[in-house]
């Protein structure tokens, strides 16, 4: 007798069933019993079977793509299934990202890292000797009738220029490197304490960590080997020979700034300070026998990002000219003027006119000739 889930014509061989052979458990306990397809696994199956609805079509396939990619349509109808949505989304949101990245790049450079140990400083020193007779009198007088007559007093005469950015500097790093050239100019070229060689320290602080021991040898053993001169740092009086008679020093020149790699911005200057000194051995109230001391200095300092934050600076190259000086003086440890009634020496080759700050200069020897002072309102021409 067959039984419910027999085949129509029987079981095969003859082996029907009956209900005496009906066994519930055994028809229910076959090897895919235990296997349960949730919804999660039927929705991740990259094939589907299309329906017996869409087989009546013209499908030559018996399944269908699952694929995120694939359009996923559903049945008659074009509008994108959930996994073609799914498959969109995500390559919108790479896009984006991609989008976003490439905005926060051009908004935001990358910041080379700072450069290199700083370079030690090379300095040249030239010696300038009277052509005539050096003039003594009050400092008021002498500054007027010299061409320093309208240069202004002190760190007035330091003034900035029109400031740029740079392609990889902004315009507030020039301003910073510009006023650290300018502090280091004040502090090396206008301290009286400087000046009388009884302080380094205020010099000292503003230069890169890198230089400190070049700094350091030259104070206590300066030498004229183009690296440990003291006037290549700064500017000194020798004790001995020199004081100060008016506080007040007369400053002209200029400032200048570029770019010489994109982390490295390089300041230019060119000043001349001019000097109302009088002999260390004298009378203070013998004001009337000073005389003028000029000294052009033509500096070059480098700014890395890292100088810039910590207010300091690589000191690159000094070129200095100094005068009235005898010419067979040393001048790596100190100047010693030639004060007023002192004749003129025997000198060398012609140098530049220290008071044509912002002129180029002629080349110089060993030492050269200072530039006879000039009445008010007369132009002031390159020494011959």
């Amino acid at each position: 007798m067959a039984v419910p889930g027999d085949p129509p014509n029987g079981t095969p061989d003859g082996t029907g069933g009956g209900d005496d052979e009906f066994r519930p458990d055994e028809f229910r306990s076959d090897e895919y019993r235990s296997v349960v397809f949730d919804e999660d696994f039927v929705r991740a199956a990259r094939l589907q079977e299309y329906s017996a609805q869409e087989r009546m079509g013209e499908h030559a396939r018996a399944v269908r793509s699952r694929s995120i990619w694939s359009s996923g349509s559903a049945p008659g109808t074009s509008t994108p299934g959930r996994g073609a949505r799914q498959g969109m989304l995500l390559v919108l949101l790479i896009a984006t990202a991609f989008a976003v990245a490439v905005y926060l790049g051009l908004r935001n450079p990358y910041v080379p890292p700072p450069g290199g140990p700083a370079q030690a400083l090379t300095s040249t020193v030239v010696p300038l000797a009277p052509a005539a007779a050096v003039p003594g009198g009050l400092p008021p007088e002498l500054f007027a009738k010299s061409p320093a007559a309208d240069y202004r007093v002190g760190a007035a005469g330091i003034t900035l220029p029109a400031v740029r950015r740079t392609h990889h500097f902004t315009d507030v790093q020039v301003v910073t490197a510009l006023s650290i050239a300018k502090d280091y100019l004040v502090q090396s070229s206008l301290d009286p304490d400087v000046l009388a060689g009884s302080a380094t320290r205020p010099v000292r602080v503003l230069l890169d960590p890198d230089q400190l021991a070049q700094f350091d040898r030259s104070m206590t053993s300066p030498s004229g080997d183009g690296r440990h001169a003291v006037t290549g740092w700064l500017v000194r009086l020798d004790p001995a020979t020199a004081v100060m008679a008016d506080s007040r020093v007369r400053v002209s020149g200029t400032l200048a700034f570029e770019e010489v790699a994109q982390d490295v911005l390089e300041v230019t200057t060119d000043h001349t300070f001019v000097y109302a000194v009088r002999p260390a051995t004298g009378a203070p109230s013998a004001a009337d026998g000073a005389s003028l001391f000029t000294v052009r200095r033509e500096l070059r300092m480098r700014f890395d990002r890292d100088d810039l934050s910590a207010r300091r600076l690589e000191l690159a190259s000094a070129y200095v000219m100094a005068g009235p000086q005898d010419c067979s003086a040393d001048p790596a440890g100190g100047f010693r003027p030639l004060l007023a009634g002192a004749g003129p020496t025997t000198v060398g080759p012609a140098a530049s006119d220290p008071y044509a700050s912002g002129q180029p200069r002629r080349s110089a020897g060993l030492c050269g000739v200072l530039a006879a002072p000039a009445t008010p309102g007369t132009p002031v021409s390159p020494a011959p």
